[in-house]
């Protein structure tokens, strides 16, 4: 399965759409269908349940996308958050120069000798606050969600008196002006993060490092349901690590591209809080009441980008199969991640079997938190493929048989099989 079939289904099927699409698009921008939405709301709920709700000791923040310039200025952002940039002279094609070989001819145009010398391109996207657009009114949108989970590090430990060790977490926006964005959802400039921080003891550092790298795999194996073998460890060299990093690595997951990062887990040693309390004149220290010391904690960093994880999701789940000589594709989603729980499917429309569908869908909508979609256009089989495209688990038939012994048919996603199960037992079954 290559990347084209599946930007092919996610489109086709309402999980994602180019931005702006009845005006060409916007490079590096997708909107989520009906379906994709579901699917992100699925996954952030995993995340947050698994990271933040269930840990008596993390606790959760919403911080604003613009923050005080002062901040990016303190962690390095406005000086070093840079790509070096190449560009085509003749069709003034614009490149990293780790994605060309400037010796090459132009991938764009083919034209020999056209590349200009590597410049230095800063990925912060500017806006201006206020009246008057000067110098001074000059505010950034964040390049992460990190910035202002660590301004708030003193707010949190206080208000929630929190002792070492603790964590925030946060899910939210995040922007980068990528010189060339690529690879559908991979690399876009609008991204959604969901980041944990996690502030320990110094002396407990690399022991919090080795148990947050493990904490974090098993979410995508045991929460997400990705297979093990789509997924990697990668440790950063000197030359791919952050100079404040003690320590650097990617969990890898097998994308149509290859494998590639899905999320990264650093240990940030004291950068973040140390720079921010000698910028800011505010101590930031901790005082550790069993040592009677002071220190600054270190930070054990956990950031998986959720539009990478929806994409790994659809990758790692699309499976094509051959039935009865026709080509079935279907989803294999993990029931959690599905955007569709169950779909109530009569299996033709009709005055007699429609009363009772919609009965059957306003159960299952009232009493249970199943997320449950109707669906009574074309034909049964056409209907069962496009659940299967969605990843719906179970679909649920009425037929005219329903009307005499008050019974439903449930068709498993996976095995194709069904089995005919009373009204009134349905929902204990489910």
């Amino acid at each position: 399965m290559d990347l084209e079939t599946l930007v092919s289904l996610a489109k086709r099927r309402g999980f994602v759409f180019p931005s702006s699409d009845i005006y060409g698009g916007l490079s590096g921008f997708y909107d989520y269908g009906p379906y994709g939405v579901q699917m992100l709301n699925n996954l952030k709920s995993l995340w947050w349940n698994y990271f933040v709700r269930q840990r008596p000791n993390i606790y959760g923040v919403d911080s604003a996308i613009i923050q005080n310039p002062k901040l990016w200025k303190a962690s390095g952002h406005i000086d070093g958050f840079i790509d070096p940039m190449v560009e085509c002279k003749k069709c003034k094609g614009r490149f990293k120069e780790e994605q060309v070989d400037v010796k090459k001819p132009c991938p764009s145009c083919k034209a020999k000798d056209s590349f200009t010398k590597p410049k230095n391109f800063n990925l912060m996207m500017k806006t201006h606050i206020g009246a008057v657009e000067d110098d001074s009114s000059v505010a950034y949108l964040r390049p992460e969600t990190a910035g202002g989970m660590f301004t708030n590090y003193e707010l949190v430990r206080e208000t929630t008196r929190a002792k070492i060790p603790f964590g925030i977490g946060q899910i939210g926006k995040a922007f980068r002006n990528e010189i060339s964005p690529r690879d559908f959802i991979f690399r876009v400039r609008e991204i959604e993060q969901m980041e944990l921080q996690y502030f320990v003891n110094p002396k407990e550092a690399n022991k919090e490092f080795d148990q947050l790298k493990e904490f974090t795999w098993r979410f995508f194996v045991n929460d997400v349901g990705l297979k093990k073998t789509s997924l990697k460890w990668h440790e950063h060299n000197k030359d791919e690590r952050a100079h404040y990093a003690a320590a650097a690595f990617d969990i890898q997951f097998k994308f149509p591209i290859g494998f590639k990062e899905l999320a990264g887990v650093h240990n940030r040693t004291d950068f973040d809080l140390k720079s921010h309390s000698e910028a800011s004149g505010k101590t930031l220290e901790y005082f550790d009441p069993e040592s009677n010391k002071k220190y600054i904690p270190h930070v054990m960093e956990s950031s998986p980008g959720l539009g990478r994880l929806l994409l790994a999701a659809l990758a790692d789940a699309y499976t094509e199969e051959e039935v009865k000589g026709d080509k079935r594709v279907v989803l294999k989603l993990a029931p959690q991640v599905a955007p569709v729980d169950i779909a109530i499917l009569p299996l033709s429309k009709n005055d007699k079997l429609t009363p009772l569908a919609q009965k059957v869908y306003k159960l299952l909508v009232e009493e249970t938190p199943l997320l449950v979609e109707y669906d009574d256009s074309q034909s049964i089989g056409k209907r069962y493929r496009r659940q299967d495209e969605i990843g719906t688990p179970q679909c649920i038939t009425i037929d005219f048989d329903s009307l005499e012994d008050d019974s439903v048919t449930i068709r498993d996603r996976d095995t194709m099989k069904q089995e005919r199960v009373k009204i009134a037992e349905l929902i204990n079954h489910l």
